[in-house]
């Protein structure tokens, strides 16, 4: 699991870098952020309905969260792995 992975589908969200993210999608090991992240991108640029784009968006952010938490659980636990 690459933390910076989730940082950078973040800044891209936020800084609405569509290709960086599209990028990111093809490049990260995580499968799931990657179908998140083409989930939204599918939605932001073919669906009508805002409310479909919020949701994929939304839907992107929560899971980039959760990963987040996730990873910054599990760090020190690998730290201390590696020490023993």
């Amino acid at each position: 699991m690459n933390k910076v992975d989730y940082d950078r589908a973040l800044y891209y969200t936020h800084r609405s870098e569509w290709d960086n993210l599209l990028i990111l999608m093809v490049r990260t090991k995580d499968d799931l952020l990657a179908k998140r992240i083409e989930q939204f991108l599918h939605a932001y640029h073919f669906s009508r309905d805002y409310s479909i784009i919020e949701q994929n968006m939304y839907t992107l952010l929560r899971y980039i969260e959760h990963a987040n938490l996730t990873a910054s659980e599990r760090e020190p636990m690998e730290e201390h792995a590696m020490k023993i």
